[in-house]
């Protein structure tokens, strides 16, 4: 029973959702959920259900619900200073402080933090810096992008550009000439099924020197690529990937973008995946784990050598003409110092790695035999499951069966929340990282009903 028809009635006429299906929405088909409340790992709706939200709204609160620290940080700096802009050398104390911290934090190379709001600005912020690097540097043609098909960068129009999933460009006009693709370092799908992990990294490696020889190395700035593959599968890089891959860019003078939205602030166990995995980027992207999306903030963290180029660049130049009105807003640097707090307070990233292990461990014990289930993966507290026809010939459903879809759908029957990933049909879980081993044990059991029942 409805506790409120006539918000459902204005969410039906009024709101524009994202990432939706606008048509049905607006006739009062599909699904409709108006949230209410939410504490540690739990969501509550306004009809009274309680639901374990599985990914963490779309992979951002990683210290949880309910947070009085940041919710009171939050308060204090409204009441002090709701805003002010950071043109032109002003700053905030919040704004201050949260680029020191997360100068801390970040890999030793790194110079400065830029802050924007989300992670689709935060990416376009970087293609400019990018661009602005190698005008400054006499090298006005070295301005492509690639990126990697299935790879999640945004939805702006470079940043949707960048996103290598046909949702983000089917009717867009995207991608842009600017962006070009390669191979998605997916060793699930590779195509040569004797390839040992090691060799499809190599194989990445050397489509990746075609595409460059192709294009023209003097016409390509960048390269970027999320640590884990993120929106497109779940998929941690192969053995060996990260290592290839910067071999190559670094003959052809290619700078490294490491899009950390997801794997930033200890979702992987590790305080950056870039850590994790031995990159060594030029620019990090951050938003979602940066305040745990109790406001909005996001960051370009730049490294040391793309740093000297754009003082170069202003000293020749003039004023760095790039900015947004809420860039290092200061209620989102206040929630986001609470936050950080919080991670190390908490043990987070620490729990992110041990409790992710378990979450992980135990869905492969109690699916790794199933017929349907094609590759249990992850890393840190990320896990998929990929859903098969048939695990012997890696044969996949019909896109239109959707089964991935039912599946995440009986999960919500049994009060978990998971995400159907585009592309395939891929149950992704990413949890808040303060996730208890008992929650973990919540979440496995339902998947593994929601597949008998989805599948038999």
């Amino acid at each position: 029973m409805l506790t409120n028809d006539q918000l459902s009635k204005w969410d039906r006429e009024s709101f524009f959702h994202p990432s939706t299906n606008v048509g049905q929405f607006a006739r009062g088909e599909g699904a409709q959920r108006i949230i209410a409340g939410a504490e540690g790992v739990h969501i509550t709706d306004r009809d009274g259900n309680r639901l374990l939200d599985g990914f963490a709204g779309l992979y951002c609160v990683n210290v949880g619900y309910g947070r009085p620290e940041i919710a009171e940080a939050i308060a204090r700096q409204a009441h002090e200073l709701a805003y002010y802009h950071a043109y032109a050398g002003h700053g905030s104390e919040a704004a201050i402080t949260l680029a020191k911290m997360v100068m801390d934090r970040a890999p030793k190379h790194m110079a400065r933090v830029y802050f924007g709001l989300g992670g689709s600005d935060a990416n376009e912020t970087n293609v400019k810096l990018v661009w602005y690097y190698n005008n400054i540097r006499g090298l006005p043609q070295k301005k492509k992008i690639i990126s990697r098909w299935r790879g999640y960068h945004g939805s702006g129009l470079m940043t949707g550009s960048l996103t290598g999933l046909e949702l983000f460009h089917k009717k867009f006009d995207l991608p842009l000439a600017q962006v070009i693709h390669t191979e998605a370092p997916y060793y699930y799908r590779r195509k040569d099924a004797a390839m040992s992990e090691e060799q499809f990294s190599a194989h990445c490696a050397e489509e990746l020197e075609r595409l460059i020889a192709a294009e023209g190395a003097d016409t390509i700035a960048a390269f970027i690529g999320e640590p884990v593959l993120g929106t497109g599968g779940i998929v941690p890089p192969p053995k060996g990937y990260w290592d290839a891959i910067q071999k190559v860019l670094a003959r052809h003078d290619i700078l490294l973008i490491a899009d950390e939205v997801v794997t930033g602030f200890g979702r992987l166990g590790s305080m950056f995946g870039s850590d994790h995995y031995g990159m060594v980027p030029d620019i990090i992207t951050i938003a979602k784990g940066l305040t745990s999306a109790y406001a909005p903030l996001s960051g370009s963290i730049v490294g040391q050598k793309v740093w000297e180029v754009l003082m170069q660049g202003s000293d020749e130049y003039g004023v760095f003409g790039h900015g947004w009105t809420y860039s290092a807003h200061p209620i989102g640097a206040a929630a986001g110092i609470a936050n950080l707090r919080l991670i190390d307070e908490l043990g987070l990233v620490e729990n992110a790695g041990t409790v992710g292990r378990y979450l992980n461990d135990r869905m492969r014990a109690a699916l790794g035999d199933h017929p349907n289930v094609g590759e249990i993966r992850g890393e840190g507290m990320l896990c998929a499951v990929e859903l098969v026809r048939d695990r012997q010939t890696r044969g996949f459903f019909d896109a239109a069966e959707g089964i991935g879809g039912k599946a995440v759908a009986a999960m919500l029957k049994r009060g978990v929340i998971a995400r159907a990933m585009p592309q395939g049909d891929i149950i992704g879980l990413a949890p808040p990282l303060c996730l208890t081993e008992a929650e973990a044990d919540v979440i496995v059991d339902a998947t593994a009903d929601a597949l008998r029942e989805t599948l038999g």
